[in-house]
Formats: C-alpha cells, structure tokens, sequence
C-alpha cells in the first residue's frame, strides 16, 4: 500500500468538505439530526422494554391451599410446577411466613393486628407463587393446575384457590403490540430523514464536482483511476458523517442527564442519563458507523451518478 497515496486521498478530502462551507455545514447539520434520531431510538426502545419487562415481573399466578394441606404435599406440587418447560420460578410460602408478612404490613394497623389476636389461630394459608417464563405461558399453567389437581391422602384437592388475572396478558400483549408499531415508525421516520441527509450529500458531492472538474480533468489526463479520483469524495462523506456523530454524542450528554433527573420517578426508575453512560460504548459505536455509512454511502452513490469526467 502506499501511503503517500492513502495521504493524498485523506488530505484531498478534507480539502473538499472545506471548500464546501455552507452546503458542507448544512449536510453536517442534517445528519447530525438523522443520528439524533436514531439515537434517540435506542433510548426510547430502552425504555419501552425496560417498561415491559417490569409489567411482565408483576404477573404471576398464586396457589393458595387449604389450612389442612401438609408441607409435603405443597412441595409436592411445587416439585411438580418446576418441571413444566413454561414455568421460571416456583416460590413456596407458608402459612407462618404469611402471616409473619401479614403482621409486617400491617405493623401500623393496631385495630387489624387485635383482630387477629382474637382468631387465635393463623387464618392465612400457604401458597405457592408461580411465575412464567412468558405471559402468554399462564394460561398453561392454570390448565395444569386444573386438570391435575393435587389430592390429599382424602381424595380431596388441597388447593383452595388460583389467583390469576387474564387481564394481565392482555395488558402485556397490547405493550408489546404498542412497542413494536413504535419501532417501526421510529424506523420509517430514520429512513425519512436518511433519504434527505443522502440528497444533501448528493448535492455536496455535485457541487464539489462541479468546483473542481477542471482538477478533475487533469489528473484523469495524467493517467489516474476512477478509485484515485472518487476516494477523496467518499473521505469528505465520512468526515461529514463522523462530526455528526460526534456533535450528537456530545448533544447528548447534558440531554440524557437533564431528562433522566425529571423523569425516573415517572419513568418507574429508568434513568436516561444512567443508561446513556452504562450503554455509551454501544451508542458510541451506532452512532460513529452509522455516521460513516451515511456519509460513505451516499458519496459513493452520488459520485457514481454524477461523476462523469
């Protein structure tokens, strides 16, 4: 490889996204609000999927047996419950742990805590907390637990009953259904905006051709290939994609921050700014190739159309 060679190439391009001033800071100025955009994306995926797993950790089913079921025969079916491929975890509760939460809750509540001082017995059952691998799992486990009821040595069910609120799996799949339709109009507004950023730097590329077709002229005289002439464009694309990368890197910093500490109680704890500095390597590179590529691509495709020397 010469270097002499890759200089005069980088050198050259730096030349042309200088001489461009204005139509140069105007294609800046457009893809630096298309990486924006994209950006901008990634959080708002973040959060809408931070969004939907908190939903899907509030749902589960729990099994609730009677007051005369052994701990044998709850862990029986806890045992039972953790053998089926749809379910993650089982969580057994006793009757003594319930009522000790119980307590616990109400340790304010003297009027409830007399009350069930004056029982004088534990009216709580044990239970069993069940959660899915995926929401639309429950539904299995329900019908597990109805068609193989667990019997006491009686013949009687020991459960009491199943708390499970179908209303749950609606709730997630309308999220789900909500984040995808916004992913795909994220997508469609990025392309928007991409296909105007490749206009300007199909115009750049031409104005830049049109400035220095007679530099052009002579070094096609002289015997330089198509590559040696176009590679300069291609670098000024780059350079305009990677400073529009770097302003919305910097642009934001302070953003992320100032609507992280307004937001995160609103949010259910997710915080922009925490999540743009735990995640900067990922957006750093996102935002740097996706400026590279704009830039590339939309040079190396304005100079195929409008490069005729």
């Amino acid at each position: 490889m010469d270097w002499m060679i890759v200089k005069r190439v980088f050198v050259g391009g730096g030349k042309n996204f200088v001489r461009g001033g204005a139509v140069s800071a105007a294609t800046v100025l457009v893809m630096t609000v298309t990486l924006a955009i994209i950006g901008s994306l990634i959080f708002l995926s973040a959060l809408l999927s931070f969004t939907l797993d908190t939903v899907k950790d509030k749902v589960d089913i729990s099994v609730y047996f009677v007051t005369t079921a052994t701990e044998p025969a709850i862990l029986a079916v806890k045992d039972q419950l953790e053998k089926l491929p749809e379910v993650d975890t089982v969580t057994y509760m006793s009757a003594a742990d319930a009522l000790t939460a119980f307590r616990g809750r109400h340790a304010n509540d003297q009027l409830t805590l007399q009350s069930l001082d004056l029982l004088g017995y534990n009216p709580l059952d044990a239970s069993l907390t069940v959660r899915a691998k995926d929401p639309s799992k429950y539904e299995v486990i329900v019908n597990f637990l109805d068609a193989s009821p667990a019997l006491s040595t009686s013949g009687t069910s020991i459960i009491d009953r199943i708390n499970y609120d179908a209303n749950n799996k609606q709730a997630i799949d309308r999220l789900s259904l909500a984040i995808t339709a916004t992913r795909q109009i994220g997508l469609a507004v990025i392309i928007l905006f991409v296909i105007a950023s490749i206009l300007i730097a199909f115009a750049t590329i031409r104005l830049a051709i049109y400035t220095s077709k007679e530099e052009i002229a002579v070094m096609k005289l002289v015997g330089a290939s198509n590559a040696y002439v176009q590679a300069p464009f291609v670098v000024e694309g780059i350079i305009t994609g990677l400073i529009a990368a770097v302003l919305v890197l910097f642009f934001f910093w302070p953003a992320t921050w100032y609507v992280g500490l307004k937001t995160a109680a609103w949010f259910g704890g997710f915080n922009l700014g925490q999540y743009y500095v735990s995640h900067f390597a990922l957006i750093f590179v996102i935002l740097m190739l996706s400026g590279i590529l704009l830039g590339g691509v939309a040079s190396i495709f304005a100079i195929r159309k409008y490069l005729k020397v």
